[in-house]
């Protein structure tokens, strides 16, 4: 059997395929920063002296870290608005992404936190800095540094996740493609290419993170 690829429908689709790169770009990009301002945010209160934000914290990240992210996008789309909460499906998307990214940001941290030395914790508090100077100044800097690797994966994830919204209708790569694929039958074609912009997304955002941890060794 004899299959012939076809460039012309690549070609075509180009301007839709183009805005659907946009889309994607900036709901991961968003997503990624929400989600990394939350999982700083937890991490904080993680250590915070709060016992009740802390077990919230742990509750939220078993939560989020233990449920599809498919079933989240779901129920903050078709869930809340019976309890009056209606969002657009890109929101949704946003919403669903950053508090998904969130939980595992925070996990990320908490294990870059907990491998700082304790002697650096105990100099830091000998020249008299306050407990929120210590945390902010010298333990969470080098737990950034040391979960740049970690955090460079989840990055590379959530730009995957980001095709889920699909499912909803959100305005990204993977809804064009499927809706190109229904019109013009060309699936082998238009998923092809999909992929391969996928692929070069992942290898773009690898090559940055790669960056950052070599000039951070270098510093």
């Amino acid at each position: 059997m004899s299959y012939r690829f076809s460039w012309d429908v690549v070609a075509e689709s180009l301007p839709q395929i183009g805005a659907g790169i946009v889309g994607t770009i900036e709901l991961a990009s968003i997503s990624i920063v929400a989600g990394i301002a939350i999982g700083v945010a937890g991490v904080v209160l993680r250590f915070g002296p709060s016992a009740v934000l802390r077990r919230l914290v742990k509750v939220y990240v078993e939560v989020m870290r233990n449920t599809p992210m498919l079933v989240q996008l779901y129920f903050i789309f078709y869930g809340l608005p019976i309890l009056g909460v209606r969002l657009n499906s890109f929101v949704t998307a946003l919403v669903a992404l950053s508090i998904y990214c969130g939980a595992y940001v925070v996990e990320i941290l908490r294990a870059g936190v907990e491998g700082v030395g304790r002697g650096q914790v105990d100099a830091a508090r000998a020249l008299g800095l306050a407990e929120s100077a210590v945390f902010g100044r010298v333990v969470l800097p080098q737990a950034f540094r040391a979960s740049l690797p970690a955090l460079g994966g989840q990055v590379i994830v959530m730009v995957k996740l980001s095709s889920l919204a699909s499912v909803i209708g959100a305005m990204e790569l993977t809804y064009v493609v499927v809706d190109i694929v229904a019109t013009t039958y060309r699936s082998f074609e238009l998923y092809a290419v999909a992929g391969l912009v996928y692929l070069v997304m992942t290898l773009i955002v690898s090559g940055i993170f790669r960056a950052l941890e070599l000039r951070m060794r270098a510093h």
